[in-house]
């Protein structure tokens, strides 16, 4: 028995390895071949779909959907069995994603229809951001979280605003035109509003009165302006904490190279090292 078990923990330990050791080569392969049978099963589905290649290769789309399916499953026990703590993998995003990406051709065979669900598969591919776990990719994807973060109070305030703002023109559109025009109920108008502002325009609806006609065109107008203000917001907040990053930056310590420490240090918070050059 406890040579079983010695052989059963190197076995866990190899696969760990080769599923979760991203920086190893054959990690980084066996990641790179689990994109590739994502994005192939993504393609499958979405092939089902097209009514005339169907019909002449079903029976090979059904099979090798199935196939990947039967991997992913495999896969998805690996990732379970090879590490300390599988309760906390399952609940994770990536868990309930893998878990989620080989549910629908299992549940295809009580339920028609539900192998399409397996375009969720695609979710997978965030993947990627783990295998590309270069520096530049980190820290810029940690700037814009942070800027998103820090702006999401006036992109909050500025989304009530624009709510009311439909509403109060919306309203005042099913004043001015009326059912005659087909703004037939304040909820029609306000879709209009949003349609109109969003600068999407689909002209299923359209002012027929001169006023109307002239509060449309003011929309249109307004709708190219607050399409502007979140992008403005992070925007600026991406370059104010562009700008802070640079402002701490100073020589380079003498002692221990760091070069990121605050502009009033007098002292280098990694080795110690005196900054006072008197």
């Amino acid at each position: 028995m406890p040579e079983l078990k010695s052989k059963y923990e190197r076995f866990r330990q190899k696969v760990n390895v080769l599923i979760y050791g991203t920086g190893t080569k054959a990690g980084r392969l066996f990641d790179l071949i689990l994109l590739g049978l994502i994005l192939l099963s993504v393609l499958l589905v979405m092939m089902e779909t097209v009514t005339e290649f169907d019909l002449k290769y079903h029976s090979y789309l059904v099979l090798l959907e199935w196939i990947i399916t039967v991997l992913f499953t495999i896969e998805y026990i690996l990732r379970i069995i090879s590490i300390n703590k599988p309760r906390k993998y399952m609940s994770s995003f990536y868990g309930i994603i893998d878990l989620l990406a080989i549910l629908p051709m299992y549940l295809s065979i009580f339920f028609m229809g539900a192998s399409i669900l397996a375009v969720v598969r695609s979710l997978r591919l965030l993947r990627l951001f783990k295998i590309l776990n270069h520096p530049q990719f980190t820290s810029q994807s940690l700037q814009l979280n942070k800027a998103i973060k820090a702006s999401k109070g006036k992109i909050i305030v500025f989304i009530y605003f624009v709510l009311i703002s439909t509403i109060i023109i919306g309203s005042i559109m099913y004043l001015v035109e009326g059912k005659e025009s087909g703004f037939t109920s304040i909820p029609a108008s306000i879709y209009w509003t949003i349609v109109t502002l969003t600068t999407v325009g689909y002209g299923d609806i359209s002012p027929e009165t001169p006023l109307g006609q002239f509060i449309a065109s003011f929309v249109m107008i307004l709708g190219y302006g607050i399409i502007a203000v979140p992008t403005g917001i992070v925007s600026a907040e991406i370059a104010k904490r562009s700008h802070d990053k640079v402002s701490i930056h100073k020589k380079p310590c003498t002692e221990c190279g760091i070069e990121d420490y605050p502009d009033n240090a007098n002292f280098c918070p990694h080795c110690g090292h005196s900054f006072d050059t008197k």
